[in-house]
């Protein structure tokens, strides 16, 4: 039997995405035989957490009111790559052949009373206001994704902007997160209108 300090660790890293209670307890077992400098490190890592906050403009991850991506001027502005999740940003940067900005809509449609949650009026008003000339939609390429796709297009359709989408050298039903760098830098030069 453990400890119960040791089983609440257990537990936390148990309700990790992709963490089965077994994997857990190796976490913590790992951790547990680590030099105490590198546990507090780890610790200290994951205090740091709480003061992340997300960009005020495109809803990526930001220690600040702006994220890194936002605050660089050596970015597109007119080019905007809208994505699910923040670490399809990453994905998408590993190509380095993206030069835009990105937002983040937060998820996807599952139904029509889930498309209130995700950061949509905020894309169009961005897409406005900033004077964006081309829209990436950067949608895992599954079901939702695609309905995603096709209802921000028709939302996007009064505007006099090109929406494109990426180019499907993506396997339908994969992630963009577990996509390689050259199917990636394939999907973004390959792209086609919506």
């Amino acid at each position: 039997m453990y400890p119960k300090s040791f089983k609440k660790l257990i537990e936390n890293f148990a309700a990790l995405p992709s963490v089965g209670p077994k994997m857990a307890e190796r976490l913590v077992l790992h951790l547990f035989r680590q030099d105490p400098a590198k546990v507090q490190d780890f610790a200290e890592n994951l205090e740091r957490i709480q003061h992340l906050s997300l960009c005020t403009r495109c809803f990526n991850i930001a220690e600040d009111e702006l994220c890194e991506i936002c605050k660089d001027h050596g970015r597109n502005t007119k080019l905007l790559c809208v994505v699910e999740e923040p670490l399809d940003i990453i994905s998408i940067e590993r190509t380095k052949i993206y030069n835009g900005l990105y937002h983040v809509l937060g998820g996807v449609i599952y139904s029509d009373e889930k498309s209130t949650e995700l950061k949509i009026p905020e894309l169009l008003n961005r897409v406005k206001k900033d004077g964006v000339k081309e829209v990436i939609i950067a949608t895992n390429p599954t079901t939702e994704g695609d309905a995603t796709a096709f209802y921000l297009k028709k939302k996007m359709s009064d505007l006099s902007i090109r929406v494109t989408r990426l180019a499907r050298g993506m396997t339908t039903g994969g992630d963009i997160e577990y996509a390689d760098e050259l199917t990636l830098s394939a999907a973004l030069a390959n792209r086609r209108d919506v």
